[in-house]
C-alpha cells in the first residue's frame, strides 16, 4: 500500500468513531445527507474506494486483473483507522462498502463495536458477471457501464434528480483500473458460510425496489448474523441513503446511539455557552438565576446552546454573523452588545463586524444599523479592541 485512502472527518475529535463505506462507483459524497446529524455525536470518517473520488488506484499496490480481494480493501480501511489513531469503531457501508464491513466483522471482530449493512449482500451474484464487467471497464472505461447505473441504483422517479446525476458523475470520473479491481473483489466475495461469526450488533437495511441487492439478500444477511435487525425501505433502490435519506438516517441514529438525554444536551450547551459568551457572563447569569427564571435558563442552555450552537453544519464565526444580523433586525441592543463580544471570541475581527453591520443596513434598515454601529463601537472601545471602523 503506497498511500492512505482519501477520507473526510466530521464531528467532535473525542466522540465515538463511525466509519462510513461507499458503494462501488460512488464517492464519499453518497453519505452527504446523513453526515451532519451523525456527526453531532460521532467522529464520522468517510473514505473513497481505490480509484474512486480522490483515492488513487495505487493505494492497492497491484490492481492487476484477479488480484484484489475483499481482504485487501478491508486492510486499507484498517490502515486508515490505524493512521488516525482509531482502535475501535462502528461501521456502516453501502453495497461493496457493507461487504468490507462484514469482512472486518468476521476477521477483525476486536475492531468493530457495531455494524450496519446497507443494500449489501453476503454474495453479489455469479463471479463471471463481475469479471466480465471488470474486463469491459478496463477496456472501455466506466462510461461503458454508466448508462445502466441509474436503473440499478435508483427508482425511476428518482433517477432524473440532481442528486442522482451527481452520483452517476462520480461513476464516470472513477479510474477504470480501480473500479475493475473492486469488481474483482466482488467476484471473489462469498461470506455466506461465515455470517454466524459476526458478533457486532448488526443492522441490515434493504431497499424494496433494489434490483442489485434485492431484499432477499438482506434477509439472508439478517438470518445468518446472530441477533441482526432487518429494515426494508419502501421507495428505495440500491443507493437508499441518497434516495431515502431521512429514513436511512433515522435507522442509523437508532442503531448507533440512543437519543441524547436532556442532561447531556445541558452539559454540552453549557460548555459552548461559556466558550462563546465567556465564563464571567455565564457566571453572572447563573448567579442571578431564581426559581422564577430557572426554567428559562435551562431552556436556553439546552435548546439554544445545546442543540443549535452545537450543530456541525455552520462554524461559530458564521453563527455569530447570523446572530448579530438577527439582533440588529429586532433592535435588541443589549443582546447585540453581548454578541459583539462573543463574535470577537469566535474569531471575527472589528472589520468583519463592520461588514455585517453594513450588510444589515441594506436588509434591516439604516436606523437599525445606525444603532448597531453605536453599540458595537462602544463595546469594542470598552474592551480595548483596536478599531479601524
Amino acid at each position: 500500500m503506497t498511500s492512505v485512502l482519501h477520507h473526510r472527518t466530521d464531528g467532535p475529535a473525542d466522540a465515538p468513531v463511525l466509519i462510513l463505506g461507499p458503494s462501488l462507483g460512488t464517492s464519499l459524497a453518497v453519505w452527504d445527507a446523513q453526515v451532519p446529524a451523525l456527526a453531532r455525536r460521532h467522529r464520522v470518517i468517510r473514505y473513497d474506494l481505490p480509484g474512486h473520488g480522490d483515492t488513487p488506484t495505487g493505494t492497492l499496490g497491484d490492481p492487476a486483473p484477479g488480484v484484489t480481494g475483499m481482504a485487501d480493501l478491508a486492510a486499507l480501511v484498517l490502515d486508515l483507522a490505524d493512521r488516525l489513531g482509531v482502535d475501535r469503531f462502528a461501521y456502516a457501508g453501502i453495497s461493496l462498502g457493507g461487504a468490507i464491513g462484514a469482512h472486518l466483522a468476521v476477521h477483525h471482530p476486536e475492531r468493530l463495536t457495531r455494524l450496519a449493512l446497507v443494500c449489501s449482500s453476503a454474495r453479489f451474484g455469479e463471479p463471471d458477471g463481475w469479471r466480465e464487467r471488470a474486463a469491459l471497464v478496463r477496456e472501455k472505461g466506466t462510461a461503458a457501464v454508466a448508462p445502466a447505473a441509474p436503473g440499478r441504483w435508483f427508482t425511476p422517479d428518482f433517477a432524473g434528480t440532481h442528486t442522482a446525476g451527481r452520483l452517476v458523475d462520480d461513476l464516470l470520473a472513477a479510474d477504470p483500473e480501480g473500479y475493475a479491481a473492486c469488481c474483482d473483489a466482488l467476484a471473489a466475495y462469498d461470506l455466506r458460510d461465515e455470517l454466524s461469526r459476526i458478533t457486532a450488533p448488526t443492522l441490515v437495511l434493504a431497499g424494496r425496489a433494489d434490483p442489485a441487492t434485492p431484499p432477499a439478500h438482506a434477509r439472508e444477511l439478517a438470518d445468518g448474523i446472530p441477533d441482526a435487525s432487518l429494515l426494508e425501505l419502501a421507495g428505495a433502490a440500491h443507493l437508499a441513503p441518497a434516495e431515502r435519506p431521512e429514513a436511512v438516517l433515522s435507522a442509523l441514529l437508532g442503531h448507533f446511539g440512543a437519543p441524547e438525554s436532556d442532561d447531556s444536551r445541558y452539559a454540552e450547551g453549557m460548555a459552548v455557552r461559556r466558550a462563546v459568551l465567556g465564563d464571567a457572563h455565564v457566571d453572572r447569569a447563573v448567579a442571578r438565576t431564581t426559581d422564577f427564571t430557572a426554567d428559562f435558563q435551562d431552556y436556553i442552555t439546552r435548546c439554544a446552546w445545546g442543540e443549535i450552537w452545537t450543530r456541525p453544519g455552520l462554524d461559530r464565526r458564521t453563527r455569530s454573523c447570523l446572530t448579530l444580523t438577527a439582533l440588529i433586525a429586532h433592535g435588541h441592543q443589549e443582546e447585540l452588545a453581548l454578541h459583539v463580544r462573543a463574535a470577537i471570541r469566535n474569531g471575527l475581527t472589528p472589520e468583519d463586524i463592520k461588514e455585517v453591520l453594513l450588510h444589515s443596513a441594506v436588509y434591516c434598515g439604516v436606523p437599525a444599523a445606525n444603532s448597531a454601529f453605536a453599540t458595537a463601537q462602544r463595546v469594542l472601545a470598552e474592551d480595548g479592541t483596536p478599531l479601524s471602523l
